[in-house]
């Protein structure tokens, strides 16, 4: 059970997201405003923070500035406006550990929240990829989780959201079989259609960027990403 503090102005949105934190075992605890957030947030009783950049007083940007200026290592998920391209980059580049855009589905976001806890109470990127928390680098593939940049050896690679949150998987699970269900739960969430090919067609995208030979596939049973 985590300690989870939303900072969210928008009544209906932090209700639906600490109720279904709630029903994940968590604690929630909502702050409707920036300057009770970044109180709550520096007091050292939360283990993550999802954050709003809309908030009346302080916006979310002059919170997370805040919260790291003061030197907390809080993880921090920030919500952002879809098509705000601007706003996430420079809620990543103000050191947010990820982002989640606006509409969301829930289990989308939980299944960040766990990659984020899991990250914390790790102190480490996991199993099959050397790196820190803000880093992952498995098979010549180098994955900066701040500014959200994949490397290759022969430069950047651009990838989308989802490409990279698939491709963030596929890292800190590297060398291991990955289920269709079990990327469908990590990138999509489970209400997403378990019948669709979705993962089928990013995995190729992937292949496309990152190399043929970076991704298995294991008949029968799902994908493999190769050390």
């Amino acid at each position: 059970m985590a300690r989870i503090l939303i900072v969210e102005d928008e009544e209906r949105i932090a209700s639906f997201v600490a109720k279904g934190l709630r029903a994940e075992g968590h604690q929630a605890t909502v702050a409707a405003d920036g300057a009770t957030g970044l109180d709550h947030a520096l007091s050292g009783e939360f283990d993550l923070v999802v954050l709003d950049i809309g908030l009346p007083g302080l916006d979310g940007f002059e919170v997370l500035d805040q919260l790291r200026a003061q030197g907390s290592r809080v993880p921090v998920i920030v919500l952002t406006a879809r098509d705000s391209v601007k706003d996430t980059v420079t809620a990543l580049e103000s050191g947010a550990d990820d982002y989640m855009p606006k509409p969301f589905r829930f289990a989308e976001l939980n299944a960040r929240v766990r990659l984020r806890l899991r990250h914390a109470t790790a102190g480490s990127a996991g199993d099959g990829a050397i790196g820190t928390l803000d880093a992952l680098e498995a098979g010549g593939v180098r994955l900066d989780l701040r500014t959200r940049r994949a490397t290759l050896a022969e430069g950047e690679v651009e990838l989308s959201a989802r490409e990279f949150a698939l491709a963030e998987i596929f890292l800190r699970n590297a060398g291991q079989v990955l289920s269709r269900e079990q990327l469908l739960d990590h990138v999509w969430g489970l209400d997403f259609d378990p019948g669709s090919n979705v993962v089928d067609v990013y995995v190729g995208y992937l292949r496309k960027k990152l190399g043929a030979a970076a991704i298995s596939t294991v008949r029968g049973m799902g994908y493999r990403f190769d050390r």
